[in-house]
């Protein structure tokens, strides 16, 4: 495969990148290869100093700068102008401030993560529901119906996952269409997507992965280490649980808490996700346990997916992630929980030092005529290094994403505030594919109940497989 591909488009605005850790770094690399410009147009801000012989290798302005709640209007204005991009790969800057700040100065954004400003995340003066992703992304999409026919586009939660998953639930229910029958052609409308995933007997999705990279050299005691934003993944481990709540479940599980105010598409627990394990399965590893973190493609699948009045649905799934991390980052969790969530004094990415391993991230579709659809990217870190420079495994799906929504932003740029499901789901991964690896679909018999109360007696609802407390572990 050539991939020093045709440009999409040509761009001649400005384009500032806030944020140059793992993922500014390996998408930097996939902008020029898809879009049409210069260095000189590209303006990197970052609170650290990483990766500054990246940005010298590409030619780019690369400034040192921690963005505030005080400073972000003084330094940023200057930058930014009508037809400017805003992209956000940063943590701790509050993202409605920068989409506010965009679309006064008619720029257009993106980012992979709803953020808040430093220190939200662990503020314990406020309640827990005021730190979860429902309270983000509530306060994002209250900046829509401003004139948004005509506001520059700002695209809400655009990596791989929020983002690339919900454009494989699409593509997921299509496959399980076909096989049961039931094909059609693709939905036009939110409702059209519902209604099929009613139809089909689709009760649970997961956003199912496991991460099996491994570098040379090891965890040590009072370190975390992860494949990529260490601050990311511990910010949003020590987030409350949360998932979308289908129509389908009997009770809700210990210590859930019901938001009210909003769409009421999603529940959280009154525990960290990074506490709570929950029964999943991909293809290669077979039945695992992951991490019930939170995440914002829970509450938006689940929600773009209701149909119904949202209080009291006709049709909902239940919409959470099941992440299994890598083997030093799992180590990372046990050590943080032990320390009460106090960070450990050290942090580590691993990125050049991987020797082994890959990314298996997909959607579990579950309860329809075939049981279990997993559709999604088995990426080996051998095959991401061929494909693309500066990325491992796991950022590539990431970074690929973060190239795909930029470009689509860029040839739709009045569209206010979007999330993922209101992009065009085949455009974007016809963007992707050449960075996913080997894309899955497989069939399986798997269900929580499986292989369950051979040992001890388990508290299980075996009328139906597909309720939330099945999956739960702890």
């Amino acid at each position: 495969m050539n991939l020093t591909c045709r440009k999409e488009l040509q761009f001649t605005g400005r384009l500032v990148m806030i944020g140059f850790g793992c993922i500014g770094q390996g998408v930097l690399p996939l902008l020029f290869r898809h879009i049409d410009m210069s260095p000189g147009q590209i303006t990197l801000l970052s609170a650290g100093c990483d990766g500054a012989d990246i940005a010298r290798a590409f030619g780019v302005e690369a400034r040192q700068q921690a963005l505030t709640a005080g400073n972000l209007r003084s330094v940023l204005q200057p930058m930014l102008g009508r037809g400017d991009f805003l992209l956000n790969v940063s943590v701790e800057v509050s993202s409605t401030a920068l989409i506010e700040l965009s679309r006064e100065c008619g720029a257009l954004y993106l980012d992979t993560c709803i953020e808040p400003w430093s220190g939200a995340y662990i503020d314990g003066r406020s309640a827990p529901a005021a730190r979860t992703n429902y309270a983000l992304r509530e306060a994002a999409l209250a900046l829509r119906g401003r004139g948004d026919d005509e506001a520059p586009t700002a695209v809400l939660t655009h990596g791989a996952n929020p983002g690339l998953v919900s454009h494989f639930v699409k593509q997921a229910l299509l496959d399980v269409a076909a096989a049961t029958g039931a094909s059609a052609p693709p939905p036009r409308d939110r409702e059209g997507w519902a209604r099929l995933a009613r139809d089909l007997g689709v009760r649970v999705i997961h956003i199912a992965e496991r991460d099996t990279q491994t570098g040379s050299r090891r965890k040590a005691l009072g370190e975390f280490v992860n494949t990529w934003s260490v601050h990311g993944f511990v910010s949003e481990g020590r987030q409350p649980a949360e998932l979308g709540w289908g129509s389908h479940e009997h009770t809700l599980p210990p210590q859930a808490r019901q938001h009210e105010t909003g769409s009421g598409a999603a529940i959280y627990l009154a525990r960290p996700g990074a506490a709570t394990r929950v029964r999943t399965w991909t293809p290669q590893a077979g039945p695992q346990l992951g991490y019930l973190i939170t995440h914002g493609e829970a509450i938006s699948i689940a929600d773009w997916l209701t149909l119904g009045p949202p209080g009291c649905p006709q049709y909902r799934p239940t919409v959470h992630y099941a992440y299994h991390p890598c083997d030093d980052a799992l180590l990372s969790l046990h050590e943080l929980a032990g320390r009460n969530w106090r960070l450990q004094e050290r942090q580590r990415v691993l990125k050049d030092e991987i020797d082994a391993g890959g990314d298996e991230l997909g959607v579990l579709l579950m309860g329809h005529a075939r049981n279990a659809y997993w559709y999604g990217s088995n990426l080996s870190i051998g095959q991401a290094r061929a494909l693309a420079p500066y990325n491992s495994a796991t950022s590539l799906q990431v970074t690929a994403a973060v190239m795909a929504g930029v470009v689509w932003a860029l040839q739709n740029p009045r569209r206010g505030v979007v999330e993922p499901e209101d992009l065009p789901y085949d455009q974007i991964l016809a963007l992707c594919r050449p960075y996913l690896g080997q894309l899955v679909g497989a069939f399986s018999a798997w269900a929580p109940l499986q292989d369950r109360g051979w040992l001890f007696e388990e508290d299980i609802d075996r009328s139906d497989p597909w309720q939330f407390g099945n999956f739960l572990v702890s």
